[in-house]
């Protein structure tokens, strides 16, 4: 069981896999959803419902004919319409003859205005009896949740806020196949020259959030950031030191040998330094992230957090340390597909990354000391190149903004193909050798490869805001 829901880890939802709906046409009404709320926050944000009665008086046609009539109106308002605003001066509860008390006669309280009077609680105002009322409401409301607990006996938590905010890409429905036109009918966007933009290679590893909150201290020595996980948005680690700046969102992958390289892969960004940003297009989020991103301080590697036995001959970061963009490409023509985009998902991308050197290397080369005799040895740091496996292509609609939960606007081209208990199987008792299934990019380049040979690729972009 446990091998079936890995193998499925990252294959879409069952309603993504629905044939029923076409994927072009989820996509191009998802679009036009976008474009409409977009189109309503920005009436609401000009507020041109509060000007909508508004006028500049009457005209002056109008006003000559009010005096020739030789009539004037006079309004007559007065300011008992505000008079039900007003608070009351003392609760609603009391006795009547208290709510009027006469300023010349005392007023004397009867003998059960006098006994309810002295069973009231002076602090809050309300009687025992009704207090003790409420108590015993709570307590049996208390009973009653207790009731719909889980099997442990501790009640259901509320669902993290963070819980599937990310933007999840459906899979590339591709095949092979014509309409009755005798047009192509692949899978492939129509416009995917013009309107897409592709991500490439993307690693290998688990998708989260990285939230930054405001911290007091230094930035990067003071933690101030967390990991979320994608379905949950239940934190992955502890709250660790970064110079992401206060009130950040950011769409990452955690990479899969983060405890030897530190690397967390940021893959989109949906707000910096609490300005928001998921309702901007695709190029400029991508933009906007290389830049920013570019201008981080940075500090040396943490202290190692490996066992004391390992410390002498391995380092392990104790939390992500390098934040590293996953290249975008603006240039999505079948050529550039073909020549450049495809081989490039198929590569292992290497990434420097500073590295303290371990302790018996250390005295095996001289450690620097400072001026002075107890002065204590200065950390070397060396530079290593971190492999980063590719786990397929991503390609998102350039006109699309930021929207939490699966969407068409974002398709997933993954570089192996998935499998199922039953095909995995089977290639196990054929050792090995039982699986033909060709992988999704294997089909993605086969599909853009027919569509160059039927010359089907003349588009140009207009922007390129490649880094």
């Amino acid at each position: 069981m446990f091998q079936e829901r890995k193998a499925a880890f990252k294959a879409p939802p069952s309603s993504v896999r629905d044939t029923a709906v076409s994927q072009d046409v989820r996509r191009t009404r998802a679009l036009e959803e976008q474009k409409r709320r977009r189109a309503e926050r920005i009436d609401s944000t000009r507020q041109l419902d509060f000007f909508a009665d508004l006028t500049l008086g009457p005209s002056d046609d109008e006003g000559d004919e009010d005096d020739n009539s030789g009539t004037t109106g006079i309004v007559r308002e007065g300011i008992s319409q505000f008079a039900s605003m007003l608070p009351s001066a003392l609760p609603s509860n009391l006795p009547s003859e208290q709510s009027q008390p006469s300023t010349t006669h005392p007023v004397t309280s009867p003998p059960d205005a006098r006994d309810n009077a002295a069973t009231m609680d002076v602090n809050m105002q309300v009687p025992v009896a009704t207090k003790r009322a409420k108590n015993k409401r709570k307590g049996k409301y208390k009973a009653t949740a207790g009731d719909s607990t889980s099997k442990g006996g501790k009640k259901n938590a509320k669902p993290s806020k963070w819980a599937d905010k990310c933007m999840y890409a459906e899979l590339l429905e591709m095949k092979d196949g014509f309409d009755v036109s005798g047009e192509i009918r692949d899978g492939i966007p129509d416009d995917i020259e013009t309107g897409w933009v592709a991500i490439t290679p993307i690693p290998v590893g688990k998708r989260c959030l990285a939230v930054t909150h405001q911290a007091s201290g230094i930035a990067g020595i003071v933690p101030n950031t967390t990991l979320r996980s994608r379905v949950l948005g239940k934190a992955l680690m502890k709250p660790f030191p970064s110079t992401l700046p206060p009130q950040t969102v950011l769409d990452c992958i955690l990479d899969e040998n983060w405890r030897d390289n530190g690397i967390l892969h940021i893959l989109d960004v949906v707000s910096w330094k609490g300005q928001d940003l998921a309702d901007c297009e695709t190029p400029f989020r991508f933009w906007w992230r290389d830049t920013r991103l570019s201008e981080l301080a940075s500090f040396p590697p943490p202290p190692n957090a490996a066992p004391p036995e390992k410390q002498s001959t391995t380092y392990q970061f104790p939390h992500p340390t390098t934040f590293v963009p996953i290249p975008y490409h603006t240039d999505t023509t079948l050529p550039t597909l073909l020549s450049s985009l495809i081989p490039l998902t198929r590569t292992t991308r290497s990434i420097p990354v500073s590295v303290p050197v371990p302790s018996a290397e250390e005295d095996t080369q001289g450690s620097m000391q400072l001026d002075g005799a107890g002065a204590m040895p200065l950390m070397k740091v060396r530079t290593i190149q971190a492999a980063i496996r590719s786990d397929g292509m991503l390609l998102y609609v350039a006109q699309a903004t930021y929207e939490p939960g699966t969407s068409p606007l974002s398709s997933w081209v993954p570089l192996r193909a998935y499998q199922t208990h039953e095909e995995r199987m089977q290639q196990e008792a054929m050792g090995g050798m039982g699986s033909t299934a060709e992988s999704p990019l294997d089909l993605f380049e086969r599909l853009v490869r027919k569509r160059v040979e039927g010359g089907m690729g003349s588009a140009v972009r207009d922007v390129d805001m490649d880094p």
